[in-house]
Formats: structure tokens, C-alpha cells, sequence
């Protein structure tokens, strides 16, 4: 039982009495004397419960009610009040307090009430977790000799606590075997939290993952828990793990290693218990060789390995999946699921799926909102791109720049010719794709000398 109480009252004699008596139930109990103080306390500490007594100095308990109520709405409140009338409890409860105690207290229904407001607490997180459960899909899908190997690893290797490094192309669904393991593990009562390695800006990594006290930087206007702390007991999920920056494996390394942190701008020792689960779409190993990814860290990490096949091994599941998203997609729309004919489904089994599971399932998504029958056919299937993965659009495959700048406009051209060619040439519907305004892309296709159609 880890949960924290905040008692607030003027009168020792009561915080001293409910601070041993709660304590001997168990709960962490912290105190304090006015309703200043308290809302101090209440964003430092995050307390699940506040015992607040209504008649305070400075401001009242009411006043202390909607300033903690207005920041942290999460929080219970329950009131205390030698003077209580049903007035002041509806007010009270009309504020945001959770419940209202007269005082004498008896000790006896403080410690039922608080019970019942920890279950709510307790409630709902649970209901969290399930929303977090019902929102992926945990199964894979597929009865390929492959993906049943891959199956039945992760049911040896779930129940475990062992570290689990997850390798595979982009769009074969790590995140998807990762959340796999979660859920089959012991740790499944407590939340997955994804760590976007190469999204966190490298000024940010520290404070991402540790979190931060108020005042501990530029910006920092509250306290805030880190990745690790919000993945206490649960699993961390680092994702594209070899797209952080040398430093930031150093970071992690050590919190690895060590087991504990301590937030930015704090020095208070935070204990850390979680289960490590990595995915990379990179050779390690090479990254390794060129220097770009830490030989210590990558043993840590390495515990057991997982490779996610792409999806042109494993074509045999292709019915099964896109039975699963045209089922999917009509359940979330609300519609009876269409077909695809023999002629649709042969077209797309010869296609060698270089974005893999995920380019099949958007696919999948646009046949269905684009074809207006419930059966889809062969013509209604988009030219797709027959490239693997590895020959597909990516600054190898076009000739080398000598600068960066020239490298990367390269790139962004032959992405932009790409994007254009899928959509024949219509600019409203390729800028929509690709998050840029329709004026933008005009300038950006002529800074780069593409010319189009001009549809759309």
C-alpha cells in the first residue's frame, strides 16, 4: 500500500492523532497547518487523498477546497468540520469534496471513509488500465510457421521479469509484440509506458525520463513524474532505441544500471522497479561498429531477443489480417464488414508489402472508405509500390549528396514525387497527406523544381 494522506488542520492534537492512526493502517501520511501550506504540499507530493479541516487560518478550507480541486482534480478531498451543517456540506460537495466528517472524529469512521475513497482512487486507475487494454489489440494475427514460433516465445518469455530486445523492419508491429508481453506478464495490473526515443529533443531527455521538481528550469511551472517514475512496478517500453543520441544512451545506461534516479532540479533518491522492453529497426551490432550505439548498453538490453518477421515472409497471413482490419474498421464505424473478391486478394498477396503490416492496413483502410460497393475488386486496388523496404525510398537508394542540405532536399524531393504519383498528381490530396497547406506545398514543389499536373 503505497497510497500518501494529507491531513490539514490547525489543531496538532488532530494531525498528530490521524497521522499515527493512518499510518498504523499503513498509508504514508504527510501534515500540514494552514490551506497555504497545503496546496505547497498537494503539488509537491501528489497526495491520492486530503483530510482538510474547513476552518483554518489564512484561507479557509473552502477556499484551500477549490484552489486544490482547480489544479489537481484527481485528488479526493474529504472535509472535516467541528461545526458542520448540511449547508456547508453541500457547498462542499458542490466544490469538489469528495465526502464531509464531523468532528469529534471518530477514528473508526475515518478509517472506513478513507477506505472508500481509496478504493475510488483505486477504481479508477483499474478503469484506466482496461481502457489502455481495450484500445490494442494484444494478438497477433497469423497462423504462419513463423509468427507461431514467435507466439509461442513470447509465452515462455512474458510471465517473466527477463529484459527483451524486439528487432524488425518498420510497420511489422514491435510495439504490438511489446504490449503482447505486457499484457501476458505478472506486471499486467500496472501500466506500459512508451518511451518515442528519437522523438525527445536531446534538452529534454533528462526531464522526460526522470521528470522534474517546479522551479527546476525555464518552463518547469509544476512538478512532473518522468517516464520511469510513471512505469514504477509496470513496463518501460523504449521504442527505436538506436535513434537516441549518445548522451541520452548514457542517461539510460545509467538509470539501468542503477535502479534509482532522482528528478531534475531534486534530490530526493526515487526507487525504480520495471521491466525493460526495447525495439529497434537497426542492426545493433553495426551501429555498434560505427560508433553510434553504446556496447555496454546494448548487452543490457540484449537479455533475450525477439525478431518480428516482415510481412514477405509470412504472406500466408495476409488473408488473415485483412480479414481482422476490414472486421475491425466496420465495428469502429459502425457498418458490415465488406469483402474483397478473389481477383482483389490475389493482387494484393503478389504485392512484396515493404511498409508491412502497417502499409497493408492502411491500404486496407482506404479500400474500404474509397470503394463505395461492399465488395472491393481487383480495379478498385491503387497502383502499389512494389519495392522492399530495403530498395524503397531512402537516401541510399538515390545518389549520395556531398552536403547534408543537398542530401536531405534529395530526399524530401523523392518523397514528395512519391507522394504525388500515389495520389495522381492532385495537390489538395497530397498535401492533405502529408500535413502541409495546399499554398505551402506549391512553394515547396517549386523550390524543389517538381512539376505537376496541378489537380485538385
Amino acid at each position: 500500500m503505497n497510497e500518501t494522506i494529507l491531513v490539514v488542520d490547525d489543531e496538532v492534537s488532530i494531525c498528530q492523532s490521524l497521522k499515527a492512526i493512518l499510518e498504523d493502517e499503513g498509508y504514508q501520511v504527510l501534515v500540514a497547518g494552514s490551506g497555504e501550506e497545503a496546496i505547497k504540499i498537494v503539488a509537491e507530493e501528489m497526495p491520492q487523498l486530503v483530510l482538510l479541516d474547513i476552518w483554518l487560518p489564512g484561507i479557509d478550507g473552502l477556499e484551500t477546497l477549490k484552489a486544490i480541486h482547480a489544479a489537481h482534480p484527481n485528488v479526493l478531498i474529504i472535509m472535516m468540520s467541528g461545526h458542520g451543517t448540511i449547508e456547508t456540506a453541500v457547498k462542499a460537495t458542490k466544490l469538489g469534496a469528495f465526502d464531509f466528517i464531523e468532528k469529534p472524529l471518530s477514528l473508526d469512521k475515518v478509517i472506513i471513509l478513507v477506505g472508500n475513497a481509496l478504493n475510488v482512487v483505486r477504481l479508477e486507475e483499474e478503469n484506466v488500465l482496461l481502457k489502455q487494454k481495450v484500445s490494442h489489440q494484444f494478438e497477433l494475427t497469423g497462423t504462419s510457421p513463423i509468427i507461431a514460433e514467435l507466439k509461442e516465445m513470447i509465452g515462455i518469455v512474458a510471465p517473466t521479469n527477463a529484459w527483451i530486445l524486439i528487432m524488425g523492419e518498420n510497420g511489422t508491429g514491435k510495439e504490438l509484440v511489446a504490449r503482447s508481453i505486457h499484457h501476458l506478464s505478472r506486471r499486467s495490473h500496472k501500466p506500459i509506458v512508451e518511451v518515442n526515443c528519437a522523438a525527445i529533443p536531446e534538452e529534454l531527455i533528462e526531464s522526460e525520463l526522470f521528470g522534474h521538481e517546479k522551479g527546476a528550469f525555464t518552463g518547469a511551472t509544476e512538478k512532473k513524474r518522468g517516464k520511469f517514475d510513471l512505469a514504477h512496478e509496470g513496463t518501460i517500453f523504449l521504442d527505436e532505441v538506436a535513434d537516441m543520441s549518445l548522451k541520452a544512451q548514457a542517461k539510460i545506461l545509467r538509470i539501468l544500471q542503477e535502479k534509482k534516479f532522482e528528478r531534475v532540479g531534486g534530490n530526493k533518491v526515487i526507487d525504480m522497479d520495471v521491466r525493460v522492453l526495447a525495439a529497434t529497426n537497426k542492426d545493433l551490432e553495426k551501429e555498434m561498429e560505427a560508433g553510434r550505439f553504446r556496447q555496454d548498453l546494448y548487452y543490457r538490453l540484449h537479455v533475450i531477443p525477439l525478431r518480428v518477421p516482415p510481412l514477405r515472409d509470412r504472406k500466408e497471413d495476409i488473408p488473415f489480417l485483412m480479414g481482422r482490419f476490414l472486421h475491425d474498421f466496420a465495428a469502429k464505424e459502425g457498418q458490415q464488414p465488406k469483402t474483397l473478391t478473389d481477383g482483389a486478394l490475389e493482387q494484393l498477396m503478389a504485392h512484396n508489402w515493404p511498409g508491412n503490416v502497417r502499409e497493408l492496413k492502411n491500404i486496407i483502410e482506404r479500400l474500404i472508405i474509397m470503394t463505395p460497393s461492399n465488395e472491393i475488386k481487383a480495379d478498385d486496388i491503387p497502383e502499389l509500390n512494389m519495392k522492399t523496404e530495403q530498395s524503397a525510398l531512402t537516401p541510399e537508394s538515390s545518389t549520395v549528396s556531398d552536403s547534408l542540405r543537398d542530401a536531405r532536399l534529395d530526399f524530401e524531393r523523392q518523397f514528395i514525387i512519391k507522394k504525388l504519383e500515389e495520389y495522381d498528381g492532385n495537390i489538395s490530396k497530397t498535401a492533405e497527406a502529408i500535413g502541409l497547406e495546399r499554398s505551402n506545398l506549391h512553394k515547396k514543389l517549386k523550390s524543389l523544381k517538381v512539376g505537376t499536373k496541378d489537380q485538385g
